[in-house]
């Protein structure tokens, strides 16, 4: 069998080629630019294209499929040539349907929260020995590749986006998996850019239930996982009239907090009911509780979950310890929607309720960036002592997205937020902040909360990188 893939070079495009390689089927591709890390995966497995740009003469009657990247447009000269020759033209999510359509399919959706509860499903999953294929949107520990697609495997486990298919589907992605098991983590607006209004973008989990197929292994109907604490999520839920499928809301688990460390209380698991936690933070209970029912789907017991979810150290970028000392801590975190960066923030200050906290934020996506948008994100930074915002206006110009005014994105966030447009000034800030309050200078009264002490955690957050800013370099520094 022979695939083509058109934009081979992004990050969930270049996974789904090493997969489909991996499984023995023969992979070509092209793209007019390649980045690390895809560049050096592409090729360590042979499937790096020996020049870069678009090849029509590539795409010959002999090919079983193309695959088509949201990179490429609908001009793209390969795709018009498969056109042409009427050969079978798959989006990204389409084919790994097409992979996983006799498999018991778990697709997590949501606005926030999709990678942490599909990587704790694979993570409890893989240490129960159950093997599964699966998509997810983040490198993580112990997995070498972002997708696994086998001949063996029973079960699918999918991380759901809501964002389009490809430049000629203009269908949310996750419409297409078709779930026998979905799971609807949080609903809160995004993506404007597609969906213009609230209620627009909120349909789009109304329609991803009606997709909901009857399920294979343990039960034959299909099943909702779906959090009930998210009052937009509790809506779509209860009002879909569909009585041929299982619903299961869930709300945050018993825990508590010990000397830093969350524990667990699951008062089903007679010999141990206190499991310690390598995560923290209410919504990473929430994403847990969330993994446990999907996987009590395939047979796990309340005590192999515990047993395995206790060794899990979370999914790339969320809540993720950069380096730490005994009064200082950096972490980095994927926040950047309005109620992910106020659970975020709140996560450190409920794990860390005696340090001062310094939160920095980047505006990143074409939301975030926009002007009638901003005003989503009014108070979400107030729990932290020092709060940071940044933005760069040569990301605007990429979005092709009218100016921001510093003072207009102040006014948004509300509250004594700093703005910053320049990383290196923005880092400067930082380091100067973290060392006065290590050495408890007093001159960081008019700055950080005085009713802490003397231990400080940073806390950065974005889908980006701050313009390139070296997070390990960043502690290092501090440290």
């Amino acid at each position: 069998m022979k695939v083509h893939f058109i934009a081979i070079g992004g990050s969930a495009m270049h996974n789904l080629a090493i997969a489909l390689c991996q499984k023995g089927i023969t992979v070509t591709g092209s793209d007019d630019e390649i980045f690390d890390p895809a560049k050096s995966r592409l090729e360590k497995y042979g499937l790096l294209p020996k020049e870069f740009g678009w090849h029509p003469e590539r795409i010959t009657p002999d090919l079983d499929a193309v695959v088509l990247g949201m990179h490429a447009r609908i001009d793209n000269p390969e795709l018009l040539r498969a056109q042409e020759l009427g050969l079978k033209i798959y989006s990204y999510p389409e084919y790994l349907y097409e992979q996983s359509k006799d498999k018991l399919r778990i697709v997590v959706g949501g606005s926030h929260g999709k990678t942490t509860t599909t990587a704790m499903i694979l993570h409890v999953l893989a240490h129960c020995g159950i093997e599964a294929d699966y998509m997810v949107g983040a490198q993580l520990k112990g997995f070498e590749v972002m997708v696994r697609l086998s001949h063996t495997a029973k079960v699918m486990v999918i991380e759901g986006d809501e964002y389009l298919t490809s430049p000629i589907d203009r269908r949310p992605k996750f419409h297409l998996y078709k779930p026998n098991v979905a799971i609807i983590t949080g609903i809160e607006w995004d993506h404007i850019n597609v969906f213009p209004t609230f209620d627009i973008y909120r349909d789009q989990f109304a329609q991803f239930i009606n997709l909901i197929e009857p399920a294979g292994l343990s039960n034959s109907t299909g099943v909702l996982i779906y959090c009930d604490e998210d009052k937009e999520v509790h809506r779509v839920a209860v009002e879909n009239q569909r009585t041929d499928i299982q619903k299961l809301p869930y709300v945050c688990p018993e825990h508590i907090v010990e000397n830093g460390v969350t524990y667990l209380i699951n008062r089903n698991v007679q010999n141990n009911p206190k499991t310690p936690l390598q995560v923290f933070g209410h919504h990473n209970l929430l994403n847990l509780t969330a993994a446990r029912l999907a996987c009590r789907q395939v047979g796990v017991t309340d005590e192999q979950f515990d047993e395995a979810i206790s060794t899990f150290e979370g999914a790339s970028k969320r809540l993720e310890l950069v380096k730490k000392s005994d009064t200082c801590a950096v972490y980095k975190d994927f926040a950047h929607a309005p109620s992910k960066l106020r659970a975020t923030i709140h996560a450190m200050r409920e794990q860390y309720p005696g340090r001062k906290l310094v939160a920095c934020m980047e505006l990143h996506t074409f939301s975030s960036l926009t002007q009638e948008f901003l005003q989503q994100y009014r108070g979400t930074m107030d729990e932290a002592d020092v709060r940071c915002v940044y933005f760069s206006q040569h990301a605007l110009q990429l979005k092709k997205l009218p100016p921001l005014d510093p003072e207009e994105v102040r006014k948004a966030f509300g509250g004594n937020v700093e703005v910053f447009t320049d990383s290196k000034k923005l880092v400067e800030r930082v380091i100067a902040l973290m060392r006065k309050c290590v050495t408890n200078d007093a001159s960081t009264t008019n700055t950080i909360t005085q009713s802490h002490n003397n231990a400080i955690n940073l806390l950065m957050m974005s889908s980006g990188n701050f313009d390139g800013i070296d997070f390990n370099q960043l502690a290092n520094e501090i440290l």
